[in-house]
């Protein structure tokens, strides 16, 4: 067995390894190409009127965060946790408010790791550690609250507790 099989045998390490983790990853970096392409043409084209220029960074930086959260909700909602859809009864504007939730606590996460970090290595690399911590953060916080894991375990130990009563 090689090191990389022995890693998919670790609880967390296996599970974040396993295919819906790299799903979450791709719809990231479309999330990132959206978010740029956005900014770019909000920036040059669609804001351009707009005074002073540090005002329509800010118009142009929310309007391209909003969009690319959009986008990458939509995605990993229709391609990263497809097989939940019929397990989880939230409406979407709700599920779509826990996915913003994970996402900022994300952001949160990252800027306080790479503040942490900075005091001890280069900031970039501190950066990028942090990416990286906060990514596998926010994909376990949508796992398990946005996209309905928690609630299809708690849902699965009330069928076998209510089935072992009845069996007595």
């Amino acid at each position: 067995m090689t090191r990389f099989e022995r890693l998919h045998h670790l609880p967390l390490v296996g599970r974040l390894l396993r295919h819906r983790f790299i799903k979450f990853g791709v719809v990231g970096a479309s999330g990132t190409v959206v978010n740029v392409v956005v900014l770019y043409l909000t920036q040059e084209i669609l804001f351009r009127a707009i005074e002073p220029p540090p005002l329509r960074l800010n118009v142009s930086l929310a309007v391209a965060i909003f969009l690319a959260t959009i986008n990458n909700f939509l995605l990993n909602r229709a391609w990263t946790w497809f097989d939940r859809h019929e397990h989880v009864q939230t409406p979407l504007l709700l599920q779509f408010g826990q996915y913003t939730i994970a996402c900022w606590l994300g952001i949160a996460l990252q800027f306080a790791l790479t503040h942490a970090f900075a005091s001890h290595m280069h900031y970039l690399a501190a950066n990028v550690l942090s990416i990286v911590i906060a990514s596998v953060a926010n994909f376990v916080v949508n796992d398990h609250w946005t996209f309905g894991r928690l609630r299809m375990l708690i849902q699965r130990w009330r069928q076998r507790s209510h089935t072992s009563q009845h069996d007595q």
